[in-house]
């Protein structure tokens, strides 16, 4: 049995700040626990602006507190999340997030994250794995 709090995991290597600066995240469970998906808190922040393409995972996130607005950057629909709103990328959909406010969520990963992730030119997580 694993219990971790946020508090145990701010300013260690399972907190990482993104190198644009729009958003960080708490790594809580990550590939090395051998689960099969990761669990992240995330906060993208307020009056920015967030390209990805998770091309190499699944991701499920369920919004807890603030406003953003998702633009499917396939298709150009938008959608509005806000607190208690989920959304699943289970396409590989490429994705644009605005918050409006402080944006914090649950994010789910399949395969599981590494946490040494960040994403590159095209808003790609690289597929890490775990030794052994």
């Amino acid at each position: 049995m694993i219990v971790r709090s946020l508090r145990d995991i701010e300013n260690t290597d399972r907190h990482v700040k993104a190198k644009s600066g729009t958003w960080e995240s708490k790594r809580i469970v990550l590939a090395k626990e051998r689960v099969g998906f990761s669990l992240h808190e995330t906060v993208l922040y307020a009056g920015t602006e967030t390209s990805m393409w998770y091309a190499n995972h699944i991701e499920a996130v369920l919004c807890v507190e603030g406003e953003a607005e998702l633009t499917d950057d396939e298709t150009g629909e938008q959608h509005w999340i806000s607190p208690g709103t989920m959304y699943l990328l289970d396409g590989h959909e490429r994705h644009t997030l605005r918050p409006r406010t402080d944006f914090r969520c649950v994010c789910v990963f399949n395969p599981p994250v590494t946490g040494r992730e960040d994403h590159d030119e095209n808003g790609v997580y690289p597929l890490l794995t775990e030794e052994g």
